[in-house]
């Protein structure tokens, strides 16, 4: 997936009330632009920290660009449009590049299944049943170590989406979580325990119960962004650190 319109380069001066990120372009342009991503962006930005962003020319948006690419403290690349992640899954399973799940002959997006009336990624024909996919992007890397980690903050939402998960295993019904690794240097992902308990018990739970959970890496670029490899799943409990997350 290449990045168009072509993506302009800058420095983050700040990032607030979640969704805005205030920047400077190369030559000196003050913007305010959206930052589409929920999470905390813990270890995946720093103040004056190189940014790239997409222009808009829709005169009808409040903000003139979007936020898509961060260099960390680590000086890592990510990806930090979460919304970008179901379009590299898709267009990855399309080629398939993600193996497990070869053989689809149908595909659907955003489906509504379970008990809690949640919203499944992914819903995949195979010709013995079909196969719900969840799909969680992931940015959060720490130091020099190659393993990422998720979530970045606390997530009922990923918890649940888990338990709905486990439930389809239970009864035969083939789930999968997948994570999207967008960003570089990495070569696993693993629970993010220190910061979500409860979200890596929900995880091991649902592994129990049958969920198949699969993470590919991504190639990124300014230019591109593409899945381009299988990485491991740890799920050792994590060393306790301080985390000081702002």
């Amino acid at each position: 997936m290449r990045f168009f319109p072509e993506l302009e380069h800058g420095r983050l001066l700040v990032r607030y009330k979640r969704f805005l990120a205030d920047i400077e372009t190369d030559g000196g342009e003050k913007l305010t632009i959206h930052c589409p991503n929920t999470g905390s962006m813990f270890n995946c930005m720093a103040p004056n920290g190189r940014v790239w962003f997409s222009r808009s020319s829709d005169p009808k948006r409040k903000l003139p660009g979007t936020w898509e690419i961060a260099e960390t403290p680590q000086g890592r690349l990510a990806c930090v449009n979460t919304g970008r992640a179901n379009n590299l899954v898709e267009e990855a399973l399309r080629a398939g590049l993600i193996t497990e799940l070869n053989g689809f002959t149908a595909l659907k997006r955003e489906v509504a299944y379970g008990q809690e009336k949640s919203r499944v990624d992914f819903r995949l024909e195979f010709p013995g049943g079909p196969a719900f996919v969840e799909v969680k992007s992931v940015t959060l890397g720490f130091d020099d170590s190659p393993i990422a980690a998720f979530p970045d903050s606390v997530t009922q939402r990923g918890a649940r989406h888990l338990r709905e998960l486990a439930v389809l295993a239970r009864q035969g019904t083939r789930a999968v979580l997948l994570y999207c690794v967008n960003l570089t240097g990495i070569e696993a992902v693993r629970p993010a325990e220190e910061i979500d308990p409860l979200y890596a018990m929900a995880l091991r739970e649902a592994m129990l119960a049958g969920v198949e959970v699969l993470a590919y890496g991504v190639q990124l670029t300014p230019q591109e962004i593409r899945i381009d490899r299988r990485l491991e799943v740890h799920l050792a409990p994590a060393p306790v650190k301080q985390l000081i997350i702002c």
